[in-house]
């Protein structure tokens, strides 16, 4: 009976051991002050994004990637990732929207943003390169950016202008309509800094514009097989990808940033 008893505490003891032990990691805060404090840590992403990409090169990193960059900004809210890798525009956006996260100052990575074209769509490439040149040059790129990125008083979305011919047919772009304010949805309706971009890149060649939403790492696949005419994500020029596509003159400069809980 003694022999018993003394094997009933022991198991309890132990027990409240591992209770205890669990019950102090559960406490424990995680800090991330910078990129530094990455190491080691729970990480979510967005599917073929740069900042999944980037993301793998984090020692002892433990990635979790999402469909949806709301629904990595959803797990850390939650508690289930430590930190989200994104661009700095959306973060911006998620960050006013949810006030028990913020966006670290330091940067994770600068890049360049441009359109993408499947690599024998030579002919299309040069065009909006060239219509990009001559938007960049009369202002209505800038103008663009003012509304969306910088938000600058007196700016507004691009409109057409009267009288526009589109004798070329259709251009079709596809994206992901996630990244406010690159593009998001509105009353149905896809708006944002790529949609009116290449509106005005449609307006100078003769093209109507044509728009699908899709997920983020199914737009190179569209670009190849033709599914669509070219790309607008908020995408990256990156080695890896330049592999596969192509891509337009950059037309937006920005950066990848760190999203943690307060």
């Amino acid at each position: 009976m003694k022999d018993m008893k003394r094997i009933v505490i022991v198991c309890l003891l132990a027990l409240s051991l591992i209770l205890a032990v669990t019950s102090c990691r559960g406490n424990q805060k995680v800090v991330i002050n910078g990129v530094d404090d990455l190491e080691g840590k729970t990480i979510g992403v967005q599917l073929g994004t740069t900042g999944d990409i980037y993301a793998d090169e984090i020692e002892g990193a433990v990635i979790e990637r999402y469909n949806k960059a709301a629904d990595a900004v959803l797990a850390l809210r939650q508690g289930k990732i430590d930190a989200v890798i994104i661009d700095d525009q959306p973060a911006k956006v998620f960050a006013s929207k949810n006030n028990d996260i913020v966006v670290l100052s330091e940067e994770f990575t600068v890049e360049e943003y441009a359109m993408c074209l499947a690599k024998e769509n030579t002919d299309l490439l040069n065009k909006m390169n060239g219509a990009i040149a001559e938007l960049k040059a009369d202002g209505t790129l800038q103008g663009i950016l003012d509304y969306y990125i910088g938000q600058v008083d007196g700016s507004a979305p691009y409109q057409s202008p009267a009288g526009i011919s589109r004798p070329n047919g259709v251009l079709i772009m596809g994206t992901n309509a996630e990244f406010p304010p690159y593009e998001y949805f509105e009353n149905e309706t896809i708006c944002g800094a790529d949609p009116d971009f290449a509106r005005a890149i449609c307006d100078k060649l003769g093209y109507e514009l044509q728009i699908e939403d899709m997920d983020f790492d199914a737009i190179i696949p569209a670009v190849q097989s033709g599914r669509v005419d070219f790309g607008a994500a908020g995408m990256t020029v990156t080695e890896e990808r330049l592999k596969n596509i192509s891509f337009t003159e950059s037309y937006c400069t920005a950066s990848q940033v760190v999203i943690v809980k307060k």
